[in-house]
């Protein structure tokens, strides 16, 4: 095919076709030759941030800035000119900012998330003319003896960018347009053209000629402070008496909240707090059979009292509820609810929507599983039924009932039994609304599902932490998590232990492994929680097994919660740590260090203004004294080899001089299984 005829509009439509599969993008011009219409002279590719092709939003939080980089180049030796565009996801305007040069054609620029809310970002560039024109001149400079056509090139786009401008810009232009053609020698011309005042000036006003968008506009959820930092606190309420048997009602939890503060938690977790199922309720540790007296699993939701917007009686009242809320607040913490998607075969929604549920083949309705587990005591809902749009909708309307009385935060139960397509219309919807509300993802399962409802929009993930009791499976996993492309959408919530998991470490650990696998999950990620009973050292276990014996899920418990050889004073003393440390409050500042010793894990982390800098090193032996030799990373920290400076263990609030890059430590997990050094010089 040749030239003309590659270019009738029949051949040009076919190579803007072929273009875009290339992903050169559209050229979005007003002028330029037909070619140019069709076109992009500019590529913008390997754009970073950007999770699958921008199928699926990164997270950041409220304060941050978003840094974003691309590889932009064009053709030729023409000058490039780059702009981050964003805007909020209720603007209809986009704002710009500079993008700038780093090397080998990567940009980078820089915007400043103020608002929690969705913002779309997106990337344009253009060829300047005018930067182009001034290199040309500039090589030219010195080589060619006339430079005349080259100067009336210049010449003309200086006049047609005072065409544009307006006010004092304009007259600064003219001015120097005047000092420009008053100029008798060539010399003089090219020293004004060349002028770096004159470009800066003239760009405010240049026209962006190729100007090119990259092919998606991206988006990223901006949350509160809350979903980055925060250490959690998870309780069943009605095990929160005094009484042997009797269950404590939500007036009497207000009385464990100084408690809960005294030791520095943020997010109060309540378990479910609805109406209990009848039917097939479970019994102690998990039985089939219930006594008369026995609670039930608060899991097993609904009763002739009500389902997921009720409050179960012998808590209290709607109005219990709101003040117990209003007591959590006080406290400076803030209420989780459990968003818990199960219906005892008593719920009203049995009745009142029975197409809402899995049928066996005899009809009967299915219980629910989560495999090799089968809850006898909770039937299967249906989220593909033929009436599925209208049980979709009661869910949302269920989770904004308790937005609307002040919930913010909900930890999903099992969210991987649900369709990814529920959770995404589900979260999108409630945060369009109200985009403080955060959802933290309760699913221990494979990781390609656990990674794919944190992009669906899930705001915090459970983890697989509780299992890594091995330093290198450690150091493996959190590099995963703060080094790959997952530091962009999956916000880990380090749990310690949960109801429904007591970790073999802590059966056979006593309260030194309590001690070292919370300083961890404390230290390594911003965000972590513990269930109550972690404090006490509770242990207790169903042989083989890592359940609880004499579980809370089950049963009515009655805690002391002052008994001999707790760790209150421990927690207090690392969540105070926490707050006035701004490195722990960041994830991606994680850097693992060397030892020789591989029980000990070593690890710091510095804030983003290295105002602050943290050295850590935990024995994860929970049986044996370890001794390590620490590598102090001097350079990192701006210390030089020959400078003093002191470490400040702030577990035991003991301080060292030291000089040098060494410093050997000794952790005797009877004592100290953990030591956190802040550094200062």
């Amino acid at each position: 095919m040749g030239l003309t005829e590659s270019l009738n509009p029949a051949g040009v439509e076919g190579l803007a076709t072929q273009a875009l599969k290339q992903g050169e993008g559209l050229l979005y011009s007003e002028n330029g030759s037909a070619a140019e219409q069709i076109f992009s002279r500019i590529t913008i590719e390997r754009v970073l941030p950007e999770i699958d092709s921008g199928r699926f939003p990164i997270k950041r939080e409220v304060g941050d800035r978003l840094e974003v980089s691309a590889d932009i180049f064009t053709e030729g030796h023409d000058a490039i000119g780059a702009v981050l565009r964003y805007k909020e996801a209720n603007e209809s305007e986009w704002h710009e900012t500079p993008m700038t040069y780093l090397d080998n054609d990567r940009w980078v620029g820089f915007v400043d998330l103020t608002q929690n809310s969705r913002y779309q970002y997106a990337i344009g560039a253009y060829i300047r003319p005018f930067e182009t024109w001034q290199e040309e001149v500039r090589k030219k400079q010195g080589v060619l003896p006339d430079l005349t056509s080259e100067l009336l090139e210049g010449e003309m786009l200086l006049q047609a960018a005072i065409g544009r401008a307006s006010g004092s810009d304009k007259n600064e232009l003219e001015t120097w347009l005047a000092k420009w053609t008053t100029q008798k020698d060539q010399e003089g011309k090219v020293s004004i053209a060349l002028n770096h005042e004159l470009k800066d000036l003239l760009n405010r006003y240049e026209q962006r000629q190729g100007w090119t968008l990259y092919d998606r506009e991206l988006e990223v959820i901006v949350d509160r402070e809350r979903a980055r930092f925060g250490a959690w606190y998870e309780i069943f309420p009605r095990s929160q008496g005094t009484v042997p048997g009797k269950g404590a009602t939500l007036k009497n939890c207000e009385a464990r909240l100084p408690y809960i503060r005294d030791m520095g938690f943020d997010v109060l977790y309540l378990t479910p707090i609805h109406p209990i199922g009848k039917t097939n309720r479970k019994g102690a540790n998990n039985s089939l059979h219930a006594r008369p007296n026995d609670p039930g699993s608060p899991y097993a939701i609904g009763n002739e009292d009500g389902g997921f917007d009720a409050i179960d009686p012998s808590l209290g009242t709607l109005e219990d509820f709101d003040h117990f809320q209003k007591a959590v607040r006080e406290q400076e913490m803030e209420l989780a609810m459990d968003f818990a998607i199960n219906c005892s075969p008593d719920h009203p929604y049995v009745t009142q929507h029975p197409e809402w549920f899995k049928r066996r083949p005899d009809g009967t309705i299915k219980y629910a599983e989560n495999p090799p587990k089968t809850y006898e005591d909770i039937y299967a809902f249906d989220f593909h039924c033929e009436d599925w749009r209208s049980m979709w909708e009661e869910m949302k309307r269920v989770v904004l009932f308790w937005v609307n009385r002040g919930v913010k935060i909900f930890r999903v139960d099992n969210p991987h039994t649900k369709p990814i397509a529920f959770w995404t219309w589900l979260i999108r919807n409630v945060q369009d609304l109200h985009p403080d509300v955060i959802f933290l993802s309760e699913a221990f399962t494979r990781p390609k599902m656990m990674r794919a409802l944190s992009k669906t929009g899930f705001t915090q993930s459970y983890t697989y932490f509780t299992w890594r009791n091995d330093k290198n499976e450690m150091t493996d996993y959190l590099v995963e998590l703060t080094q790959s492309k997952m530091k962009e959408f999956f916000r880990p919530n380090f749990f310690t232990n949960t109801p429904d998991i007591l970790p073999e470490i802590l059966q056979q650990g006593g309260p030194p492994a309590f001690k070292f696998r919370v300083v961890l999950a404390a230290t390594l990620s911003p965000t972590y929680g513990i269930y109550n009973g972690y404090e006490l050292c509770e242990n207790r276990a169903l042989p083989g097994k890592e359940e609880y014996l004499d579980s809370e899920k089950y049963e009515i418990r009655v805690w002391d919660w002052d008994r001999p050889g707790n760790i209150r004073e421990y927690l207090a003393r690392l969540n105070r740590i926490r707050r006035e440390n701004s490195a722990l409050q960041e994830f991606e500042n994680l850097q693992f260090y060397h030892t020789e010793n591989d029980h000990v894990l070593y690890y710091g982390k510095t804030n983003l203004e290295k105002t602050n800098s943290l050295l850590i090193a935990v024995n994860m032996d929970p049986f044996q004294t370890q001794e390590a030799c620490l590598r102090i990373p001097l350079e990192e920290l701006g210390i030089t080899q020959d400078e003093t400076y002191h470490l400040h263990e702030l577990l035991t609030d003991t301080r060292s001089l030291v000089k040098g890059d060494t410093y050997q430590v000794r952790l005797d997990p009877q004592k100290e299984p953990a030591a956190i050094f802040a550094v200062h010089h």
